[in-house]
């Protein structure tokens, strides 16, 4: 089973810059979590306000970090995670274009 994640949109305080730890900014998170669905299925309302909250509370300094840290929370609180995909944009750091980083991981649950 895969559930997709596409453009949860909010803003929070990420970035490494003077200005990025004053004002929050617009972010953008796809996923893609894979896993196998027996009985229990994992709810995707449940993974975007996962998501959400853990990025508006720690703010985090790089892309990076949110990434591994939110990869493992995701495998913690929903252990039949096969495959996570997750992908960090911010829309308006750069005047010109969008910036991303993602990540997959594998995971033996």
């Amino acid at each position: 089973m895969t559930i997709q994640i596409e453009d949860l949109k909010f803003q929070t305080i990420i970035g490494i810059l003077d200005f990025e730890r004053q004002t929050p900014q617009d972010v953008i998170i796809n996923i893609k979590i894979e896993y196998d669905y027996i009985e229990e299925f994992i709810n995707y309302a449940d993974v975007a306000s996962l998501v959400k909250t853990t990025m508006i509370e720690l703010k985090f300094l790089l892309i990076e970090d949110a990434l591994k840290d939110l990869s493992q929370k995701l495998q913690k609180n929903f252990p039949d995670i096969k495959t996570l995909n997750l992908k960090i944009t911010k829309p308006s750091i750069l005047p010109d274009c969008k910036v991303s980083v993602a990540n997959s991981y594998k995971f033996n649950s």
